[in-house]
C-alpha cells in the first residue's frame, strides 16, 4: 500500500526498520552492510531499502530531521506496512559532562519541549520510554564489545538554534544525557501502535567541548552504532 510519503508495495518492508535521519545514510547502510538490498522508496528523496543482514531481512529508512518528520514516517511504517519495531540511529549533542564525544547513548526515556503528545488528549503528561527488550539487548551488545555507552534520558527538542544560549545545558541537572530531535515522536508513535522502538545515538559533539567527531572518527563510531542496531534486528 502506497502512502503520501512512501511508495513501497505490501511486503517490501521488513518487520524491523533502522531509521537514520539522513536518507543518504540509509543508502550508505544499505550499500555497505546489507546483502541483496533493493530500494523501495524515493519519495521526497527519503530513501528506503530492504536487504539481508546475517540472513535476517532488515529495512533501513530515512526519517528526516525533527519530531514531525519522524512522526510521519514512523506512523506510516507501523500502521500501513505492519512494521513491528523501529530502531533510530542518529547523532546527538552531549549536554551532560559525563558523556564524551563518540560515546553511544541508549535512550531509556525522553524529555521534550514539543507538544507532539497533546494529540492523544491524555489527562496528564505522557512519559515516552524505550522497549525494554531492545534496550537490554543493546546494552548487552555494548558491554560484550567493550563500547563506551550510557543509558538514560535524552532531550528531544523542536529547536536546533536556541534563542537564549545555554538553554540546552539546563537539562543536565536532571541527568539528561544528550539533545536530539526525533526520539520523542518515535516513542509516542510506537506506544500508540503497541510496537517496539529504541533510539540509539552517537554523541557527535558536546556543549562542554569544542571537540567534535572527525570524518574518520564518525565512520568508526557510527559503525559501532549501526552494527549494534543490526544485531538487534537479528535477535528480534
Amino acid at each position: 500500500m502506497k502512502t503520501f510519503h512512501n511508495e513501497a508495495q505490501a511486503g517490501q518492508i521488513a518487520k524491523t526498520v533502522l531509521m537514520p535521519g539522513d536518507p543518504l545514510r540509509a543508502a550508505y547502510i544499505a550499500e555497505n552492510y546489507l546483502e541483496d538490498a533493493s530500494c523501495y522508496n524515493q519519495v521526497r528523496g527519503m530513501y528506503g531499502y530492504t536487504g539481508f543482514y546475517k540472513g535476517q531481512q532488515v529495512s533501513v529508512q530515512g526519517s528526516g530531521m525533527g519530531i514531525p518528520s519522524m512522526g510521519i514516517y514512523a506512523y506510516e511504517l507501523f500502521r500501513y506496512y505492519d512494521v513491528q519495531r523501529i530502531i533510530r540511529i542518529g547523532t546527538a549533542g552531549a549536554v551532560h559532562q559525563k558523556v564524551n564525544v563518540g560515546d553511544l547513548i541508549f535512550a531509556m526515556g525522553c524529555c521534550t519541549n514539543s507538544h507532539f503528545a497533546a494529540q492523544y488528549h491524555l489527562p496528564g503528561t505522557f512519559a515516552p520510554i524505550a522497549d525494554f527488550s531492545l534496550l537490554s539487548n543493546a546494552a548487552a551488545y555494548a558491554k560484550a564489545h567493550e563500547l563506551r555507552f550510557h543509558v538514560g534520558n535524552v532531550f528531544s527538542s523542536d529547536v536546533f538554534y536556541e534563542d537564549q544560549a545555554g538553554e540546552k545545558g539546563i537539562w543536565a541537572k536532571m541527568g539528561v544525557l544528550v539533545q536530539e530531535m526525533e526520539t520523542l515522536s518515535l516513542y509516542c508513535t510506537a506506544a500508540r501502535a503497541d510496537r517496539q522502538a529504541l533510539g540509539i545515538l552517537t554523541a557527535g559533539s558536546s556543549i562542554h567541548s569544542d571537540k567534535a567527531l572527525t570524518n574518520e572518527q564518525r565512520e568508526k563510531n557510527l559503525d559501532s552504532m549501526i552494527r549494534c542496531a543490526l544485531e538487534l534486528a537479528v535477535l528480534s
